[in-house]
C-alpha cells in the first residue's frame, strides 16, 4: 500500500459509458486538484457547476463539483467529487489530467474505504458489511449487509465492551482494597452480570453465519438412478443444466447451480443415482461424490424408495405423471417436472425452510472471522465465571476486551486488512 499522505483519485461510478461518471479525489491535495482543473475554490458541501480544463487550458468537460473539507468526510480527509459526463473519453481525459498534478496518484483497490477505516470513520465490522453490500445479489444478502454497515453489529460490540470494562473496574477496585485475592470481595451480582453478558454473546453465536447467505441454502437431490432427480433439478433452477435421459446412470458427476427464489439464495445440487451394484469405475466415483454431497447438504430431497433416504430428508414423490409412478404415503410433496404439477408449492416450501436457517431479513450476521473473535470473548467470560481468584478473573476479562477490540479492528494485522480491502473495486 502506498503512502497514506498522498492524494488518490479514481472513477467511483459504474463502467462507462453512462449518463454520469463520478470521479472521487481524497487527500491533502484534493483542494489543489480542484483549483488546477476548475481554476477556483468551492464552497464546502454545495454543488457547483464548473468547466474543467487541463494544464494547457483545453476544456475537458463541464461538471458538477462537490467539495468536502476533512475530517468530517467519508474518508476522514479532504474530499472532492467531479460529476462528469459519463463517456469513456471524458473520464479518461479528466483522470489523465489529475494524474499530471503533483501529489496525486490513481487509487488502489478499496483504498478509499481503507482510509475511512484508518481515519476512524468506520470500524472493521462496518467495512466488512460494506464489502458484503457491494457483493450482495439477493434481498437477504442486501438486508444483512445493510444492518452491518449501519453499525448494528458495531454498536452491540461496543455495548459489550463497555460492560466488560465496568466489570474489570470492579475487579481492580476489589484488588486495591482487599487483603486477599478472593472473589467474595466483589460486589453482589458480579457473577450474575458476567453470566447475563455471556448469555447475550451466546445468542449471537447461535445465529447463522453470513457466509451462508453467499453460499446459499444447499439443497441436494438424491435417490437411485432414473428417479427423476435431473428433471426436477432443471425445473427448480429453470434451466436445462443437467442432461436428462431414461437411461440409468446418465448423471455421473455432481452438478450444482446457484439461484435465488423469492429473494432467498439457493444452491441446488444434482447427484449421481445411488446404488451399490455398479461396476463402472466412473459411475462409482460419481456415487461417492454424491454421498459426500449428502453430508454437506442443508436439506436433502429424497426421490428414492420411501423410508430409505437419509434422516431428515424430505420425501418427494416425483414423476407423478409417469406410468410406473409409485405413490409415497408420507410424501411432503408430489410433483411432476414435466407438467409442472407441485413445483411452485415445493419452491415455496423450500423458501420457508431456507429462511428459518438463514439470517433474518435486516438482522446483522457474523462472518467466520467475527464469529471466531466473539467465541474468544465468550470463552473468556465463561472462564471468568468459574474462577475464584481475582487476578485470574481480571485476566479473563482482559482477554474478552482484546477479542472485542479485534472484532472492530482496534487490534488487527496488515495481511487481514489487505485481504479485506482487496475485495473492493478501485473507486471504493
Amino acid at each position: 500500500m502506498s503512502s497514506e499522505s498522498s492524494t488518490i483519485f479514481a472513477v467511483s461510478s459504474g463502467s462507462p459509458p453512462a449518463a454520469i461518471g463520478v470521479i472521487r479525489i481524497s487527500g491533502p491535495s484534493a483542494g489543489l486538484a480542484l483549483r488546477q482543473l476548475a481554476g477556483r475554490s468551492f464552497t464546502p458541501r454545495r454543488a457547483s457547476l464548473a468547466v474543467l480544463r487541463d494544464a494547457n487550458g483545453d476544456t475537458l468537460d463541464q461538471a458538477l463539483v462537490l467539495w468536502f473539507e476533512g475530517p468530517a468526510t467519508a474518508t476522514g480527509e479532504d474530499l472532492a467529487e467531479l460529476h462528469c459526463h459519463g463517456g469513456r473519453a471524458v473520464l479518461r481525459a479528466v483522470t489523465k489530467a489529475l494524474g499530471e498534478i503533483d501529489g496525486l496518484r490513481p487509487a488502489e483497490e478499496g483504498e478509499f474505504t481503507r482510509r475511512a477505516f484508518a481515519n476512524g470513520r468506520i470500524d472493521l465490522a462496518e467495512a466488512e458489511g460494506l464489502a458484503d453490500l457491494l457483493e450482495a445479489e439477493t434481498e437477504l444478502q442486501r438486508a444483512a449487509a445493510v444492518a452491518n454497515v449501519s453499525s448494528a453489529l458495531s454498536s452491540k460490540i461496543n455495548e459489550w465492551r463497555e460492560q466488560v470494562l465496568r466489570l474489570s473496574a470492579q475487579v481492580e477496585a476489589a484488588l486495591d482494597f482487599s487483603d486477599e485475592d478472593d472473589v467474595s470481595d466483589l460486589p453482589e451480582g458480579f457473577t450474575w452480570n458476567i453470566e447475563e453478558l455471556s448469555l447475550g454473546l451466546g445468542e449471537w453465536l447461535e445465529r447463522p453465519k453470513s457466509e451462508k447467505l453467499k453460499e446459499g441454502f444447499r439443497v441436494v437431490l438424491a435417490g437411485p438412478p432414473n428417479a427423476g432427480k435431473s428433471t426436477l433439478f432443471n425445473a427448480l433452477i429453470e434451466s436445462e443444466a443437467a442432461i436428462t435421459s431414461p437411461i440409468a446412470g446418465t448423471t455421473r458427476d455432481v452438478i450444482e447451480r446457484s439461484v435465488a427464489i423469492g429473494g432467498v439464495p439457493f444452491t441446488f445440487v444434482d447427484t449421481a443415482g445411488l446404488r451399490d451394484d455398479s461396476d463402472e469405475e466412473i459411475e462409482v466415483i460419481g456415487i461417492e461424490r454424491a454421498r459426500d454431497e449428502l453430508a454437506r447438504a442443508d436439506l436433502i430431497l429424497w426421490l428414492g424408495v420411501e423410508g430409505q433416504g437419509p434422516e431428515g430428508a424430505w420425501e418427494i414423490g416425483a414423476r407423478t405423471d409417469a406410468q410406473d409412478h409409485v405413490a409415497k404415503r408420507s410424501a411432503r410433496h408430489n410433483c411432476s417436472a414435466i407438467s409442472g404439477q407441485g413445483i411452485e408449492e415445493l419452491k415455496l416450501d423450500l423458501v420457508q425452510a431456507a429462511r428459518s436457517s438463514l439470517p433474518r431479513p435486516g438482522e446483522a450476521a457474523l462472518n467466520a472471522r467475527q464469529h471466531a473473535r466473539l467465541r474468544e470473548a465468550f470463552d473468556a467470560l465463561e472462564s471468568a465465571r468459574t474462577q475464584s481468584d481475582l487476578l485470574l478473573i481480571g485476566e479473563e476479562l482482559r482477554r474478552a476486551r482484546v477479542a472485542f477490540d479485534r472484532l472492530v479492528g482496534r487490534a488487527t494485522t496488515e495481511d487481514m486488512l489487505d485481504a479485506l480491502f482487496g475485495r473492493f473495486c478501485i473507486g471504493k
